[in-house]
C-alpha cells in the first residue's frame, strides 16, 4: 500500500482491500485493548500507538504482507527467542498471511508494562 493520507485509523482501515482489512482491524483491536493509556494516531501514513508522545508500535498493510513495527528495542531483545523464527527486519515484523495474534498480544503486553518478556 502506498503511504496513506487517511486522517484517522478508521479511515485508514476503510481504504484497505477487503482481504487486509480484517487482519488489520484485529491488530487495531489488540492494540486498543492491550495498550491502555496509549494514544492512537496516524503517523507516517499508518496507525501508530504513542505513550507520552513517543511512538512505540505501528502497523501497516503492504502489498505482499502486513507490517507490525515494534519500535522498542528492549522488547525486541527480550523476545529474541520468539522472534528468531519470524520474518523480521530491524524493527518490522512481517506477516505474509494472518498475523500471529498471540505473539503480537504478548509483545503488546510487554510494551504496556514497560519492559521485557513476561
Amino acid at each position: 500500500m502506498v503511504q496513506s493520507k487517511a486522517p484517522d485509523v478508521a479511515s485508514y482501515l476503510a481504504e484497505l482491500p477487503e482481504h487486509r482489512r480484517e487482519a488489520l482491524t484485529g491488530l487495531r483491536e489488540l492494540c486498543l485493548r492491550e495498550l491502555p493509556g496509549f494514544t492512537e494516531v496516524m503517523s507516517y501514513g499508518m496507525p501508530t500507538y504513542e505513550r507520552d508522545g513517543t511512538a512505540e508500535v505501528a502497523f501497516a498493510g503492504q502489498k505482499q504482507y502486513i507490517s507490525f513495527y515494534l519500535l522498542r528495542a528492549d522488547v525486541r531483545a527480550a523476545f529474541a527467542d520468539r522472534l528468531a523464527g519470524q520474518d523480521m527486519g530491524k524493527g518490522c515484523l512481517r506477516f505474509r498471511k494472518e498475523p500471529d495474534y498471540e505473539l503480537v498480544r504478548d509483545l503488546l503486553r510487554a510494551i504496556a508494562s514497560g519492559g521485557g518478556a513476561p
